[in-house]
């Protein structure tokens, strides 16, 4: 019986890293869908639960929370066999989308693949807004949380902003019943994993000239140090890779980061496609090689992390503020996602963009109203793009 459950669990894992678009929040509702509603593996409290954990940690957050449920439902093996399935057919299309950059360079062909993108966060977040808060302080934190990020414009706003919406919220933990208090009992092991090879390939990196060896360690610190999704990743991903070591050619960088946004399953599959693309010079083999490193770089920490963290989170939940304080960190969470869904809009509006503007808009009268699933609006959008 367990094993024809694991099996059913993976296969659902298998479809939603085909049809799942956007950052977290939208996959998050997707989560809720088939994971709750569709299969009852757990409930919706605990699944909010664990995204919001999963939020404060930096790396890929949607990752870990699909990771973590793994862990939750079959172990260890099952949590890395998850893994493996969510993040498989990402990679292999950016990669694929690496090696076909000739073609790929016509960028008018994804041109309406933003604004669905953008109509996709603002419906999750609504989605999932409407389900996390519910009182006044939450309403103020999130619009908080969206007006500071929008504004500001920098990588510490997501973690800052998480940690003062937990830590406001915290203090109502007397709403919560208390729990019997046990002596915590913490394994370090992962958490060393962590560290430990961040320490390692730094050190490795500074002192060797190897272009994959220092790609690794590119890739596994901006994993150790993201938080906030694949909107923050990119544009930390640009500085370092076009602007400073210039590594990928703009057009290359952009055109791979729009074509992210439009592709199911996590966003931080980018790396796959930069990883190819900066071992151009290895031949074939080497620029599997820098698929490979890309991946693995960008989702170690976050995983490593998550194993750590979960591994302990039963027994952090005994402390009643630490339980009232995921209130903010939803919160707090759905006011990035707004903000996240502004940034995407205002060049949008700015340009004059009309046909992108329309195009969110009806996408987002879709999404409310009708049951289309995604995978159809973004191929829409696609045979729109080639169309036009």
């Amino acid at each position: 019986m367990k094993k024809i459950r694991r099996r059913l669990f993976l296969k659902d894992v298998l479809i939603l890293a085909f049809t799942t678009f956007g950052g977290p929040q939208v996959h998050l509702a997707m989560f809720i869908d088939r994971f709750v509603k569709k299969r009852g593996y757990l409930t919706e409290e605990e699944l909010l639960e664990l995204q919001a954990l999963c939020s404060i940690l930096p790396g890929p957050t949607s990752t870990q929370t699909i990771t973590a449920l793994g862990y939750k439902i079959g172990g260890a093996n099952l949590a890395y066999l998850t893994l493996m399935v969510w993040i498989t057919p990402a990679v292999l299309i950016m990669t694929a989308a690496a090696f076909g950059m000739t073609y790929l360079q016509n960028r008018e062909i994804i041109r309406f693949i933003q604004p669905i993108g953008v109509a996709f966060i603002l419906h999750a977040g609504y989605t999932i807004g409407r389900k996390v808060i519910k009182n006044n302080v939450e309403i103020l934190l999130m619009l908080l949380a969206s007006a500071f990020a929008f504004l500001l414009q920098s990588p510490w706003v997501c973690p800052v902003a998480l940690i003062v919406g937990g830590t406001v919220t915290s203090f109502n933990y007397k709403d919560y019943p208390s729990h019997t208090k046990h002596k915590m009992v913490i394994p370090w092991s992962n958490f060393h994993l962590f560290w430990g090879f961040l320490v390692f390939l730094a050190l490795l990196g500074h002192f060797t000239d190897y272009m994959p060896v220092r790609l690794f360690e590119n890739f596994y610190r901006n994993g150790s140090l993201v938080f906030g999704g694949g909107q923050v990743l990119a544009p930390m991903l640009f500085t370092e890779f076009v602007e400073f070591k210039h590594m990928i050619r703009e057009d290359d960088f952009l055109t791979g980061m729009a074509l992210s946004q439009a592709l199911p399953g996590p966003v931080f599959a980018l790396t796959s496609y930069l990883g190819t693309l900066a071992l151009k010079d290895y031949g074939i083999t080497g620029q599997l090689f820098g698929s490979i490193i890309g991946a693995c770089g960008i989702f170690l920490p976050g995983t490593f992390l998550i194993f750590f963290v979960y591994r302990i989170w039963g027994q952090l939940k005994q402390f009643r503020p630490i339980r009232a304080s995921l209130d903010g960190i939803n919160a707090t969470t759905t006011g990035l996602t707004l903000a996240a869904a502004i940034t995407f809009l205002q060049p949008m509006v700015a340009s004059h963009n009309w046909w992108g503007i329309i195009t969110a808009c009806i996408t987002l009268a879709l999404l409310e109203f009708t049951r289309i699933p995604s995978f159809l609006l973004f191929l829409g959008g696609l045979l729109l793009g080639f169309i036009l």
